[in-house]
């Protein structure tokens, strides 16, 4: 899989990291990158095509696939935060349900809608923006956790039911980003621009996952450990 000449389809591209994947598609040679958000006009990156789209409106994913039947490289980037413990908020279910909606089934429905797409013009990639969140967790961010460990699944599940049609599938998990999502937490944080061009370097190269930070790095070596990472309370 080459991103030069490829056609780039991004969910929740009109900032952040999304905003970066669009620009380092471009940069690597991309022929085509659709940008896809809830309000196509705040898509405004020069050379990126804007398409309406809701992740978790069926109707939406139906039109975006009929629009774009070119798509060689689907980047499921759009999720939710609602900052939800598990037991610390009545409305702890709800905000669950709702970042699952985006951050779970919306991936899920988009790969399932663009398989056929990918196959019919040889196979191509899936991307999914994960987390280091994806092995860890904390009060504040319980169940975005939740999602993404849950995503991460959904990857490695994917990644087996695409391989007979040629469709490689890669995860990328990051730390804090320098994201309007993570602008109010404390910490280093890895630039969008920068775990972008990972990410997709990764694709390039067949990985299954891509590790862009070292926080993300060691979360993941601890899961061999006799004591993980996510098995001790944060300090």
């Amino acid at each position: 899989m080459q991103i030069k000449d490829s056609v780039v389809f991004i969910t929740g591209a009109n900032r952040g990291l999304g905003l970066a994947f669009a620009k380092a598609a471009l940069a690597a040679g991309a022929r085509k990158v659709y940008g896809a958000a809830r309000d196509p006009k705040s898509i405004t990156l020069a050379g990126v095509v804007p398409v309406a789209l809701d992740v978790t409106q069926p109707a939406q994913i139906e039109a975006a696939v009929r629009a774009c039947g070119d798509v060689t490289l689907l980047v499921n980037n759009a999720g939710i935060s609602r900052g939800s413990s598990f037991l610390g908020s009545a409305d702890a279910v709800a905000a669950a349900r709702a970042e699952f909606e985006t951050n779970f089934f919306g991936p899920w429905a988009l790969t399932q809608a663009f398989a056929p797409v990918l196959a019919s013009n040889g196979g191509g990639a899936v991307l999914n923006v994960l987390s280091a969140l994806s092995w860890t967790t904390f009060p504040g961010v319980a169940t975005y956790s939740a999602t993404k460990s849950a995503a991460w699944s959904l990857s490695n599940g994917l990644r087996n039911e695409l391989a007979g049609q040629g469709t490689q599938v890669t995860s990328l998990h990051v730390a804090l980003m320098d994201t309007d999502m993570a602008a109010h937490m404390p910490g280093p944080k890895t630039s969008p621009d920068d775990a972008a061009r990972q990410a997709l370097a990764g694709v390039e190269a067949g990985r299954p996952e891509v590790l862009a930070d070292e926080v993300t790095r060691q979360l993941k070596q601890s899961l061999s450990t006799e004591r993980p990472a996510y098995a001790s309370p944060p300090a």
